[in-house]
Order: structure tokens, then C-alpha cells, then sequence
């Protein structure tokens, strides 16, 4: 454990109720229960943090990277020292609504110092990590925003769901070129994309598709980057499913949206559920972290109020939820010191709002 975890803090607040039996909400009541640890300030000047989408942190560098629509950036932050380091401008920020609002994914391109992030105008922008600063704005071509991204190292292709178009597609763009590659139609999706993954053993990309004609309580859709074609479609029952995170033994993790359905998860090689996990609802972004192999959910429509689910990724059993507060539904975790980030709202104590960070 990282040594600046070892103050006395006050954990109380940190943990989530079930019930009203005034039970913490966690599976082993031996067990050093997590809570918020400290909290990562927006800098002064700042536009108080009111709308924002999902977050990234990269392994080698320890960096953590948030979509801060707020301040129209991508916001970058040190995830071994929790403090904030740069802002890189340049997005439409928030624009009326959701779907023409950015920016929104975020993907650390590594093998060329770039991290790739969906915007409302339908662009995806490249930002050269060596410089801070936006390289290229690519179009794809539609009119609502590029959403949820995921990047396949073998092929060099970045995978961006446009989830707001009359009909929703997915779009393939090269790295090393940075031009548009392919589009996937989704004609059958009647609630829009989600997050996608790549999966390096199966060489696929999988797709969160929140509802479709055949599969009204969701799917998973699989895409071959070689054909540029969706070769299958896994149904899921009463899921809805936004984020999505490969874990272990090939599971992939679903956050499934709606308050009354808990989270699942999946084995990528068949879909078949291999999962439900009950004790946690309302998900939207999730998280794999290899350091201590737990999935981590942002969890805003919780039934019980908006918490950090904390799932054993060896075991697919639930650990335990942690309070977190209202709309948080972004979570990343720096997998060397395990500690996990989360967006939050202001509050009177931070008035700008910024990051909580949660350890045990």
C-alpha cells in the first residue's frame, strides 16, 4: 500500500448503507472497508466542474487523463502524487445537450505519446502527450458527438462509438495515418453505443450496445478490425449496458445502466453470463485494474444512492460499495498504488469540484 494512505482518516462518511440495517456495505465486515482518501481540487480559475464524461489512466507514466467538459479540456493529473498538472483546451465543452457535448472517451494511444478523445462535433481529437497540445482533429463524419473509444495495439486502429446519430455506427480510424478507416452501421440499436474494448487474446473489439430489435435488454457487440465488419452480437437480459471492462480469464465486466439492474459479467469467448452481481446497480463507466485485479463501477444509479463498486475479478463476487456523490459515474484506478479516481460534483467544501480518490 502506497505509504501516503497510512494517516488516520475519517472513514465513516466513506461507506455506503444497505438497507436500513446500518450494516457498511461490504462483503467481509473484516475487511479494511474503502473510502475517499483525499480529493484533487480543480485549479483556481477554473468553471465549477458541472458536466463530464470518462477517464483514463495510463500504467507507465502513473497519468490520469478526465473529460472535463466543464472547462471544454481534456484535464491530465499526476495519479502517484494526486495532484493536477495541465489542462489541454480545445473542445466544444458542453453544447445544450449530451449528445453534442464533449469531450467524452479519452485513450492513451502509447506506443506514440498520444491520447485520442472523442468531441461533440463529431471529431475525434489527438493530443501529442509530449507537448501537451491537439495535433489533429479527425471527422467522422457525423453530426452529434464521437463518444466511447478503445484502441487495438496489433492493428493500429482506434474504435469510436457515434451513439447520437439517427442511425448510431461505429467508426475505424487509423493511428499512424490518423484517417478514417470504416464505418459499422448499427441500425438495429435503438438506444444508441457505448463503451468499447479491445481485446488482445481474441484480437475483437466488443461493444456495450444498449438495446437493440433482437435484443431489447442489450448486447454485446463483437467487431473484427481486419474485415471491418460486426461478426456477432451477444444478447444480454436486462442489463442496458454502458461501460464495459475486460478483466480476467476473458470476463468482461458489464455496467449495466438502469438502477434496477445489476451489473453482469460475460465470458467474451461465448457471451454466456458468467455473472450477476446483485449488491450493485446503476453503472455506467467500469474499470478493470491489474494491480489488485478488482473492477471498479461508477455507479450513479445505485438504487441506494451513487457508490464505487468494488468487485473480486478472480471470483466475480462483490466486495463492497463506497458513497461517492450525485452523477459520478467515471472511475479509473492507477494500478501501481491502486488507488481509484472518481469524478465529483462541488460541494461547499470544494467548491470547483474535481477528483475523490478511494483506497482501502
Amino acid at each position: 500500500m502506497n505509504g501516503k494512505v497510512l494517516r488516520p482518516l475519517v472513514v465513516a462518511a466513506a461507506l455506503a448503507l444497505t438497507g436500513s440495517s446500518g450494516t457498511p456495505a461490504f462483503a467481509d465486515n473484516t475487511a479494511n472497508p474503502y473510502h475517499q482518501i483525499a480529493f484533487i481540487d480543480l485549479p483556481v480559475g477554473s468553471v465549477p466542474l458541472t458536466s463530464f464524461d470518462i477517464s483514463f489512466v495510463e500504467r507507465s507514466s502513473q497519468t490520469y487523463y478526465f473529460a472535463d467538459r466543464s472547462n471544454k479540456a481534456v484535464d491530465i493529473f499526476d495519479a502517484s502524487s494526486n495532484t493536477f498538472e495541465t489542462r489541454v483546451t480545445g473542445f466544444v465543452g458542453f453544447n445544450v445537450d449530451n449528445e453534442h457535448s464533449g469531450p467524452n472517451g479519452v485513450v492513451v494511444v502509447h506506443d506514440r505519446d498520444e491520447l485520442w478523445a472523442g468531441d461533440g462535433d463529431s471529431s475525434v481529437k489527438v493530443i501529442d502527450l509530449r507537448t501537451n497540445t491537439i495535433v489533429k482533429s479527425i471527422s467522422t463524419g457525423g453530426t452529434a458527438r464521437a463518444d466511447e473509444i478503445a484502441y487495438d495495439q496489433k492493428d493500429k486502429l482506434i474504435l469510436i462509438a457515434n451513439d447520437a446519430e439517427t442511425v448510431p455506427f461505429a467508426t475505424l480510424i487509423d493511428v499512424q495515418s490518423r484517417t478514417f478507416v470504416a464505418r459499422i452501421n448499427f441500425p438495429d440499436a435503438t438506444a444508441g453505443l457505448e463503451q468499447p474494448v479491445w481485446d488482445p487474446e481474441t484480437q475483437l473489439f466488443y461493444m456495450s450496445v444498449p438495446e437493440a430489435t433482437t435484443a431489447p435488454g442489450g448486447a454485446v457487440a463483437v467487431i473484427d478490425p481486419r474485415t471491418r465488419m460486426r461478426v456477432g452480437l451477444f444478447p444480454v437480459q436486462n442489463c442496458d449496458p454502458a461501460g464495459l471492462a475486460l478483466g480476467p480469464k476473458q470476463h468482461l465486466l458489464l455496467g449495466c445502466g438502469d438502477s434496477t439492474t445489476p451489473v453482469q459479467v460475460m465470458d467474451a469467448r461465448t457471451g454466456a453470463k458468467v455473472a450477476t452481481i446483485a449488491e450493485v446497480s446503476g453503472a455506467d463507466e467500469v474499470w478493470y485494474n491489474p494491480g489488485d485485479k478488482h473492477y471498479y463501477v461508477a455507479a450513479r444509479n445505485n438504487p441506494t444512492g451513487p457508490v464505487l463498486g468494488v468487485i473480486d475479478a478472480m471470483t466475480d463476487k462483490w466486495i463492497q460499495n463506497a458513497t461517492t456523490g450525485p452523477r459520478a459515474h467515471s472511475v479509473a484506478a492507477n494500478p501501481i498504488n491502486d488507488e481509484i479516481f472518481v469524478p465529483l460534483l462541488p460541494t461547499a467544501t470544494h467548491p470547483l469540484g474535481g477528483i475523490g480518490v478511494y483506497h482501502q
